[in-house]
């Protein structure tokens, strides 16, 4: 028997390219509205959305302010006028339509769905853009369970997300799932507060920083593998060990 039983992957920078997204759709939603588009703009807004998004992470601000907030803040910054809220819309249709996986995530989903266990992604992001790089990537191929905390009404790393995901899917005991993925302060430190084990997927091999304990730490797709194949039960490595040294 799999050590686990259910496996939550978080989406952005875990199987999706984000960053490639995110550069194309906001390129090409600025120059629609003629608003000013380059480097600089682009590493500004980084920082505003990264900002916004830590802030409703934390249930500081809510999504309709994040979504307008956003490109209001960047055009206080770099001018421009527009509706910040059809800008917004428009962001969030171009990001859908920008799919695009980190190599080896198909495969690795693909692998995945053969191991016979429930499987969801579990994100943060919103829904229109995630459900569309869902469906145009073909992750709804091996992973059938889609969870986006602005139709949960809970984001992480708060509990409530944990607990609808277990709720739907049926979870009874949290020791049989496992959140994977690669935001410390989200999925790792959610997973900690759920009462799930964690794999912090960090291919960079980034320092541990914060209050977020990873139950394993892999930097790749196939030592996430390796980990979810290995029988049950076995104990809990403290401190957090990369698959490599187990």
């Amino acid at each position: 028997m799999a050590r686990y039983q259910t496996v939550l992957l978080d989406a952005d920078m875990t199987l999706f390219d984000f960053r490639r997204s995110e550069r194309e759709a906001l390129r090409n939603t600025l120059q629609s509205f003629g608003l000013p588009w380059d480097e600089q703009v682009l590493r500004d807004y980084a920082k505003i959305n990264s900002a916004l998004w830590d802030a409703f992470a934390r249930g500081e601000i809510d999504q309709d302010f994040l979504s307008a907030e956003r490109f209001a803040a960047l055009m206080r910054a770099h001018g421009g006028h527009a509706d910040p809220w059809k800008v917004n819309h428009s962001y969030e249709l171009a990001l859908g339509e920008t799919a695009y996986l980190l190599p080896g995530a198909e495969d690795f989903c693909r692998t995945l769905s053969g191991l016979g266990l429930t499987l969801a992604i579990a994100t943060n992001g919103l829904p229109a853009a995630q459900r569309g790089r869902y469906a145009r990537t073909g992750l709804d191929r091996y992973i059938p369970h889609l969870f986006i905390s602005m139709e949960l009404g809970a984001q992480k790393p708060r509990p409530a997300f944990f607990d609808r995901i277990c709720e739907a899917l049926g979870i009874r005991d949290r020791s049989q799932a496992v959140m994977v993925g690669d935001g410390l302060g989200t999925d790792i430190l959610g997973g900690n507060r759920a009462g799930m084990d964690t794999i912090w997927y960090n291919p960079d091999r980034l320092p541990l920083t914060g209050p977020a304990r990873p139950t394993y730490t892999a930097g790749s797709y196939g030592e996430i593998l390796d980990l979810l194949s290995r029988p049950s039960p076995q104990a809990c490595p403290t401190p957090p060990k990369n698959v490599s040294d187990l």
